[in-house]
Protein backbone atom coordinates (compact mmCIF):
# COMPACT_ATOMS: atom_id res chain seq x y z
CA UNK A 1 0.00 0.00 0.00
CA UNK A 2 1.21 3.32 -0.10
CA UNK A 3 1.27 3.71 3.26
CA UNK A 4 3.47 1.18 3.79
CA UNK A 5 5.92 2.40 0.78
CA UNK A 6 6.05 5.39 2.98
CA UNK A 7 6.85 3.50 6.43
CA UNK A 8 9.68 1.52 4.25
CA UNK A 9 11.21 4.72 3.21
CA UNK A 10 11.20 6.60 6.33
CA UNK A 11 13.41 3.64 7.39
CA UNK A 12 15.13 3.93 4.27
CA UNK A 13 16.22 7.70 4.47
CA UNK A 14 17.93 9.60 7.18
CA UNK A 15 16.44 12.81 7.75
CA UNK A 16 19.84 14.18 9.25
CA UNK A 17 21.54 13.04 5.76
CA UNK A 18 18.69 13.98 3.43
CA UNK A 19 17.45 17.56 4.38
CA UNK A 20 15.70 17.62 1.05
CA UNK A 21 14.22 14.37 2.27
CA UNK A 22 12.30 15.97 4.78
CA UNK A 23 9.79 16.53 1.98
CA UNK A 24 8.50 12.46 1.48
CA UNK A 25 7.43 12.46 5.27
CA UNK A 26 4.63 14.90 4.60
CA UNK A 27 2.65 13.18 2.00
CA UNK A 28 1.49 9.61 2.31
CA UNK A 29 0.73 8.87 -1.34
CA UNK A 30 3.82 6.67 -3.14
CA UNK A 31 3.48 8.96 -6.26
CA UNK A 32 5.34 11.85 -4.06
CA UNK A 33 8.78 9.31 -3.53
CA UNK A 34 11.44 11.41 -5.71
CA UNK A 35 11.41 14.42 -7.51
CA UNK A 36 13.21 13.25 -10.73
CA UNK A 37 10.38 13.64 -13.34
CA UNK A 38 10.05 16.98 -14.55
CA UNK A 39 7.26 18.06 -16.93
CA UNK A 40 7.85 20.32 -20.00
CA UNK A 41 4.23 22.17 -20.13
CA UNK A 42 2.67 22.33 -23.33
CA UNK A 43 0.00 20.32 -25.30
CA UNK A 44 0.53 17.04 -25.22
CA UNK A 45 3.31 17.56 -22.25
CA UNK A 46 6.61 15.88 -22.21
CA UNK A 47 9.22 14.59 -19.47
CA UNK A 48 12.46 14.42 -18.42
CA UNK A 49 13.04 11.81 -16.52
CA UNK A 50 16.54 11.54 -14.32
CA UNK A 51 18.01 7.50 -14.66
CA UNK A 52 20.98 6.40 -12.96
CA UNK A 53 23.19 3.39 -14.07
CA UNK A 54 21.75 0.99 -11.25
CA UNK A 55 19.99 -2.24 -11.70
CA UNK A 56 16.65 -1.24 -12.42
CA UNK A 57 15.15 -3.73 -9.61
CA UNK A 58 17.12 -1.71 -6.69
CA UNK A 59 15.16 1.51 -7.57
CA UNK A 60 12.09 0.04 -9.36
CA UNK A 61 9.76 0.07 -6.55
CA UNK A 62 10.88 3.90 -5.58
CA UNK A 63 10.13 5.16 -9.07
CA UNK A 64 6.65 7.23 -8.56
CA UNK A 65 3.56 5.93 -10.15
CA UNK A 66 3.60 9.39 -12.26
CA UNK A 67 6.67 8.93 -13.62
CA UNK A 68 5.92 5.55 -15.12
CA UNK A 69 2.67 6.86 -16.20
CA UNK A 70 4.63 8.94 -18.31
CA UNK A 71 6.52 6.75 -19.74
CA UNK A 72 3.78 4.92 -20.65
CA UNK A 73 1.50 7.53 -21.90
CA UNK A 74 4.56 9.03 -23.90
CA UNK A 75 4.87 8.80 -27.98
CA UNK A 76 8.38 9.11 -28.15
CA UNK A 77 11.44 7.95 -25.84
CA UNK A 78 14.92 9.42 -26.08
CA UNK A 79 17.75 8.54 -24.33
CA UNK A 80 21.31 10.07 -24.13
CA UNK A 81 22.49 6.44 -26.20
CA UNK A 82 21.03 4.06 -27.66
CA UNK A 83 21.53 0.66 -25.79
CA UNK A 84 19.85 -1.45 -27.34
CA UNK A 85 21.27 -0.51 -30.92
CA UNK A 86 23.86 -3.38 -32.29
CA UNK A 87 25.57 -0.63 -33.66
CA UNK A 88 25.25 1.78 -30.63
CA UNK A 89 27.60 -1.13 -29.04
CA UNK A 90 30.20 -2.03 -31.70
CA UNK A 91 31.09 1.79 -32.00
CA UNK A 92 31.78 1.99 -28.22
CA UNK A 93 33.85 -0.91 -28.15
CA UNK A 94 35.66 0.03 -31.11
CA UNK A 95 36.19 4.08 -29.84
CA UNK A 96 38.21 1.94 -26.68
CA UNK A 97 40.75 0.42 -28.48
CA UNK A 98 44.34 1.23 -29.60
CA UNK A 99 45.37 1.74 -33.25
CA UNK A 100 46.00 -1.20 -34.73
CA UNK A 101 48.87 -2.94 -33.87
CA UNK A 102 49.50 -1.74 -30.48
CA UNK A 103 48.95 -3.07 -27.01
CA UNK A 104 48.90 -1.86 -23.73
CA UNK A 105 52.46 -3.43 -22.77
CA UNK A 106 53.84 -1.12 -26.06
CA UNK A 107 52.79 1.68 -24.34
CA UNK A 108 52.66 2.27 -20.68
CA UNK A 109 55.05 2.87 -18.77
CA UNK A 110 56.62 -0.50 -17.00
CA UNK A 111 55.73 -0.14 -13.50
CA UNK A 112 52.05 0.72 -14.26
CA UNK A 113 51.64 -2.22 -16.80
CA UNK A 114 52.83 -5.02 -13.77
CA UNK A 115 50.65 -3.26 -11.06
CA UNK A 116 47.49 -3.00 -13.55
CA UNK A 117 48.18 -6.83 -14.45
CA UNK A 118 48.81 -7.50 -10.64
CA UNK A 119 45.45 -5.79 -9.81
CA UNK A 120 43.37 -7.69 -12.88
CA UNK A 121 44.93 -10.91 -11.36
CA UNK A 122 44.03 -9.92 -8.05
CA UNK A 123 40.29 -9.31 -9.40
CA UNK A 124 40.00 -12.50 -11.11
CA UNK A 125 41.38 -14.53 -8.24
CA UNK A 126 38.28 -12.44 -6.07
CA UNK A 127 35.48 -12.44 -8.44
CA UNK A 128 34.07 -15.92 -7.48
CA UNK A 129 33.41 -14.72 -3.71
CA UNK A 130 31.86 -11.59 -4.92
CA UNK A 131 29.23 -13.18 -6.90
CA UNK A 132 25.79 -13.62 -5.38
CA UNK A 133 23.64 -17.01 -4.91
CA UNK A 134 21.13 -14.87 -7.55
CA UNK A 135 23.70 -14.70 -9.68
CA UNK A 136 24.93 -17.69 -10.09
CA UNK A 137 21.29 -19.13 -9.96
CA UNK A 138 20.90 -17.27 -13.46
CA UNK A 139 24.12 -19.04 -14.65
CA UNK A 140 26.46 -16.26 -14.41
CA UNK A 141 29.55 -17.55 -14.12
CA UNK A 142 32.52 -15.42 -12.66
CA UNK A 143 35.02 -16.56 -15.54
CA UNK A 144 32.30 -15.42 -18.09
CA UNK A 145 32.14 -11.94 -16.48
CA UNK A 146 35.44 -11.26 -16.20
CA UNK A 147 35.91 -11.73 -19.34
CA UNK A 148 32.74 -9.63 -20.08
CA UNK A 149 33.89 -6.66 -18.57
CA UNK A 150 38.20 -6.98 -18.81
CA UNK A 151 38.54 -8.85 -22.52
CA UNK A 152 40.86 -7.81 -24.91
CA UNK A 153 42.06 -5.35 -21.92
CA UNK A 154 45.70 -5.20 -23.28
CA UNK A 155 44.26 -3.91 -26.45
CA UNK A 156 42.13 -0.80 -24.66
CA UNK A 157 43.47 2.80 -24.66
CA UNK A 158 44.72 3.61 -20.83
CA UNK A 159 41.74 6.20 -20.65
CA UNK A 160 39.23 2.95 -20.99
CA UNK A 161 41.77 0.83 -19.05
CA UNK A 162 41.47 3.17 -15.83
CA UNK A 163 37.38 3.30 -16.56
CA UNK A 164 37.18 -0.53 -16.41
CA UNK A 165 39.06 -0.62 -13.27
CA UNK A 166 37.12 1.39 -11.46
CA UNK A 167 33.72 -0.53 -12.67
CA UNK A 168 35.87 -4.04 -10.84
CA UNK A 169 34.78 -3.96 -7.81
CA UNK A 170 33.40 -5.97 -5.46
CA UNK A 171 30.02 -4.24 -5.15
CA UNK A 172 29.62 -3.24 -8.96
CA UNK A 173 30.08 -6.96 -9.59
CA UNK A 174 27.51 -7.58 -7.34
CA UNK A 175 25.00 -5.43 -9.45
CA UNK A 176 26.20 -7.21 -12.57
CA UNK A 177 23.33 -9.49 -14.54
CA UNK A 178 20.05 -7.13 -14.07
CA UNK A 179 19.92 -4.58 -16.88
CA UNK A 180 20.37 -0.86 -15.28
CA UNK A 181 17.60 1.59 -15.22
CA UNK A 182 17.77 3.47 -18.46
CA UNK A 183 18.51 -0.03 -20.35
CA UNK A 184 15.72 -1.74 -18.77
CA UNK A 185 13.87 1.82 -19.76
CA UNK A 186 14.93 1.11 -23.61
CA UNK A 187 13.93 -2.35 -23.27
CA UNK A 188 10.92 -1.71 -22.31
CA UNK A 189 10.24 1.13 -24.48
CA UNK A 190 11.15 -1.32 -27.14
CA UNK A 191 8.79 -3.92 -26.18
CA UNK A 192 5.71 -1.28 -25.82
CA UNK A 193 6.96 -0.39 -29.45
CA UNK A 194 7.33 3.44 -28.79
CA UNK A 195 9.76 5.06 -30.63
CA UNK A 196 12.85 5.88 -29.72
CA UNK A 197 16.11 7.55 -30.14
CA UNK A 198 19.27 9.49 -29.03
CA UNK A 199 20.37 12.52 -28.63
CA UNK A 200 23.98 11.88 -28.39
CA UNK A 201 26.56 9.84 -31.18
CA UNK A 202 28.87 7.45 -29.78
CA UNK A 203 31.78 9.36 -31.13
CA UNK A 204 30.71 12.67 -29.14
CA UNK A 205 31.06 10.20 -25.22
CA UNK A 206 34.11 8.69 -27.13
CA UNK A 207 36.50 11.20 -28.27
CA UNK A 208 36.46 13.96 -24.62
CA UNK A 209 37.67 10.65 -23.14
CA UNK A 210 40.24 9.98 -26.37
CA UNK A 211 41.19 13.58 -25.70
CA UNK A 212 43.06 13.44 -22.95
CA UNK A 213 46.99 14.01 -22.90
CA UNK A 214 49.46 11.22 -22.65
CA UNK A 215 50.49 12.40 -19.41
CA UNK A 216 47.21 13.10 -18.38
CA UNK A 217 46.22 9.50 -18.95
CA UNK A 218 48.81 7.75 -17.02
CA UNK A 219 48.47 10.07 -14.25
CA UNK A 220 44.89 9.24 -14.18
CA UNK A 221 45.38 5.48 -14.53
CA UNK A 222 48.18 5.89 -11.91
CA UNK A 223 45.91 7.22 -9.61
CA UNK A 224 43.10 4.59 -10.27
CA UNK A 225 45.54 1.73 -9.34
CA UNK A 226 46.88 4.12 -6.19
CA UNK A 227 43.01 4.28 -4.65
CA UNK A 228 42.36 0.20 -5.59
CA UNK A 229 45.53 -1.12 -3.95
CA UNK A 230 44.66 1.33 -1.07
CA UNK A 231 41.31 -0.38 -0.71
CA UNK A 232 42.54 -3.56 -1.03
CA UNK A 233 45.45 -2.94 2.19
CA UNK A 234 42.57 -1.72 3.97
CA UNK A 235 43.91 1.70 4.29
CA UNK A 236 41.27 4.01 2.19
CA UNK A 237 37.60 3.69 2.40
CA UNK A 238 36.01 5.16 -0.97
CA UNK A 239 33.68 8.37 -0.32
CA UNK A 240 30.80 7.21 -1.61
CA UNK A 241 29.47 3.72 -3.44
CA UNK A 242 27.02 2.15 -5.33
CA UNK A 243 24.95 1.75 -2.32
CA UNK A 244 25.10 5.61 -1.66
CA UNK A 245 24.04 6.73 -4.97
CA UNK A 246 20.86 4.35 -4.91
CA UNK A 247 20.17 5.47 -0.76
CA UNK A 248 20.56 9.01 -2.54
CA UNK A 249 18.21 8.11 -5.51
CA UNK A 250 15.46 6.71 -3.95
CA UNK A 251 15.26 9.46 -1.19
CA UNK A 252 14.78 11.96 -4.44
CA UNK A 253 18.00 14.00 -2.90
CA UNK A 254 18.16 16.50 -6.06
CA UNK A 255 20.54 18.23 -4.29
CA UNK A 256 23.61 15.58 -4.05
CA UNK A 257 26.78 16.03 -5.69
CA UNK A 258 27.01 12.61 -6.08
CA UNK A 259 25.12 11.80 -9.34
CA UNK A 260 27.19 14.82 -11.75
CA UNK A 261 30.05 11.34 -11.02
CA UNK A 262 27.71 9.09 -12.07
CA UNK A 263 26.22 10.83 -15.11
CA UNK A 264 29.95 12.26 -16.55
CA UNK A 265 30.74 8.16 -15.56
CA UNK A 266 34.51 9.38 -14.71
CA UNK A 267 36.03 10.05 -11.07
CA UNK A 268 37.40 12.61 -9.45
CA UNK A 269 41.07 13.15 -9.15
CA UNK A 270 41.34 16.02 -6.96
CA UNK A 271 42.67 15.23 -3.92
CA UNK A 272 44.21 17.50 -0.76
CA UNK A 273 46.74 15.04 0.05
CA UNK A 274 48.41 15.46 -3.61
CA UNK A 275 51.27 17.30 -4.53
CA UNK A 276 50.66 20.69 -5.59
CA UNK A 277 52.05 19.48 -9.42
CA UNK A 278 49.62 16.75 -9.02
CA UNK A 279 47.05 18.53 -7.71
CA UNK A 280 47.63 20.95 -10.81
CA UNK A 281 47.29 18.04 -12.96
CA UNK A 282 44.24 16.72 -11.43
CA UNK A 283 42.43 19.77 -11.26
CA UNK A 284 43.62 20.11 -15.30
CA UNK A 285 41.63 16.70 -15.93
CA UNK A 286 38.60 17.89 -13.68
CA UNK A 287 38.36 20.98 -15.88
CA UNK A 288 38.34 19.22 -18.92
CA UNK A 289 35.72 16.87 -18.32
CA UNK A 290 33.64 19.13 -16.78
CA UNK A 291 33.80 21.26 -19.83
CA UNK A 292 33.60 17.86 -22.20
CA UNK A 293 31.16 15.99 -20.36
CA UNK A 294 28.83 18.25 -18.74
CA UNK A 295 28.89 22.14 -20.53
CA UNK A 296 29.25 21.27 -23.80
CA UNK A 297 27.89 18.04 -23.69
CA UNK A 298 24.87 19.90 -22.23
CA UNK A 299 24.36 22.32 -24.90
CA UNK A 300 24.33 19.95 -27.55
CA UNK A 301 21.82 17.18 -25.83
CA UNK A 302 19.69 20.61 -24.93
CA UNK A 303 19.99 21.81 -28.63
CA UNK A 304 18.75 18.22 -29.98
CA UNK A 305 15.80 18.20 -27.48
CA UNK A 306 14.40 21.85 -28.18
CA UNK A 307 14.79 21.07 -32.01
CA UNK A 308 12.89 17.91 -31.62
CA UNK A 309 9.99 19.48 -29.66
CA UNK A 310 9.82 21.88 -32.36
CA UNK A 311 9.80 19.21 -34.95
CA UNK A 312 7.16 17.39 -33.72
CA UNK A 313 4.93 19.31 -31.27
CA UNK A 314 2.13 16.84 -31.35
CA UNK A 315 3.89 14.31 -29.82
CA UNK A 316 4.19 13.68 -26.51
CA UNK A 317 8.49 12.86 -25.63
CA UNK A 318 9.99 11.38 -22.53
CA UNK A 319 13.64 12.08 -22.58
CA UNK A 320 15.38 9.47 -19.87
CA UNK A 321 18.95 10.83 -19.45
CA UNK A 322 20.79 10.39 -16.28
CA UNK A 323 19.98 11.98 -13.28
CA UNK A 324 23.18 14.55 -13.17
CA UNK A 325 20.79 16.60 -15.56
CA UNK A 326 17.71 16.65 -13.78
CA UNK A 327 20.17 17.52 -10.56
CA UNK A 328 21.45 20.41 -12.55
CA UNK A 329 18.23 21.88 -13.65
CA UNK A 330 17.23 21.82 -10.00
CA UNK A 331 20.42 23.63 -8.96
CA UNK A 332 20.09 26.48 -11.53
CA UNK A 333 17.11 27.38 -10.68
CA UNK A 334 16.58 26.89 -7.13
CA UNK A 335 19.79 27.99 -6.15
CA UNK A 336 21.18 29.28 -8.71
CA UNK A 337 25.14 28.06 -8.61
CA UNK A 338 25.61 26.14 -12.17
CA UNK A 339 24.81 26.98 -15.76
CA UNK A 340 22.75 24.60 -17.37
CA UNK A 341 22.66 24.85 -21.20
CA UNK A 342 20.00 22.17 -21.20
CA UNK A 343 17.69 24.10 -19.41
CA UNK A 344 18.95 27.11 -20.93
CA UNK A 345 17.45 25.88 -24.35
CA UNK A 346 14.30 24.52 -23.35
CA UNK A 347 13.58 28.69 -21.91
CA UNK A 348 10.32 28.36 -24.62
CA UNK A 349 8.70 26.08 -22.53
CA UNK A 350 7.78 26.20 -19.03
CA UNK A 351 9.41 23.57 -16.67
CA UNK A 352 7.32 22.01 -13.93
CA UNK A 353 8.81 19.59 -10.83
CA UNK A 354 5.93 16.57 -10.56
CA UNK A 355 7.21 16.27 -7.02
CA UNK A 356 7.85 19.74 -5.24
CA UNK A 357 6.15 21.71 -7.79
CA UNK A 358 8.72 23.74 -8.76
CA UNK A 359 7.73 25.92 -11.98
CA UNK A 360 10.44 27.50 -14.12
CA UNK A 361 10.54 29.40 -16.90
Amino acid sequence: SPYHTRDRLQTFCDPELDNFANIFFLYPQQTDLNSFLWMIKRDPPSYFYGTIHVPYTRVWDFIPENSKQAFQESNIVYFELDLTDPYTISALTSCQLLPQGENLQDVLPRDIYRRLKRHLEYVKLMMPSWMTPDQRGKGLYADYLFNAIAGNWERKRPVWVMLMVNSLTEADIKTRGVPVLDLYLAQEAERMRKRTGAVEKVEEQCHPLNGLNFSQVIFALNQTLLQQESLRAGSLQVPYTTEDLIRHYNCGDLNSIIFNHDTSQVPNFNNVTLPPNEQATAQEIDSYFRQELIYKRNERMGKRVKALLEEHPDKSFFFAFGAGWCSLIYTKYTQKKMNSELCDQCLEYQLYNMQCGLLVY
